[in-house]
């Protein structure tokens, strides 16, 4: 039987990926608050996950529902105000922020499918297992959202 690795293995191996997919799925305003809630849930959990499971797929699973959650929760939020608030400057852009934009404007199974195989590199059955239906439908999900990135996202040198 395989022994279980310390938690702060897991967060040094995996968190890398857990971020791309929180910044994915939720944007890089809220990624870090998705990010700390995973594994907060998970390190609450880990006891009781078997050695033998699969931690990236669990952890994105959990990542998977932090999102939801996060994405549910600011289409809630209402903030009452007197006076309209002074439009923010942008932030220094990082360099994937392009990308992340363009994988927002995405329907929702199609960014979640990319995401999730593409950045966290899980099997399409894995996908298949956290976003629901098959893993034949996740690979048309995510063909199909590399596809419209493919039409809609500029690379760097590439004109469109």
């Amino acid at each position: 039987m395989k022994a279980k690795q310390p938690f702060e293995t897991v967060v040094s191996d995996h968190g890398p990926t857990v971020l791309r997919v929180c910044r994915a799925v939720v944007g890089p305003t809220d990624a870090d608050d998705a990010w700390s809630d995973t594994f907060l849930a998970a390190m609450k959990a880990y006891p009781d996950l078997p050695a033998d499971a699969n931690i990236e797929a669990w952890l994105v699973t959990i990542a998977h529902r932090k999102s939801v959650d996060i994405t549910r929760a600011r289409t809630r939020r209402a903030i009452p105000t007197d006076a309209v608030p002074e439009t923010p400057t942008a932030p220094d852009a990082e360099p994937d922020d392009d990308l992340i934009e363009a994988l927002d404007r995405l329907p929702d199974k199609q960014k979640h499918a990319v995401a999730y195989h593409y950045l966290a590199g899980l099997p399409y059955n894995d996908v298949a297992a956290i976003l629901g239906g098959s893993a034949a439908a996740s690979r048309r999900a995510a063909a199909d959202g590399i596809a419209a990135l493919r039409r809609t996202y500029a690379l760097p040198g590439r004109a469109q």
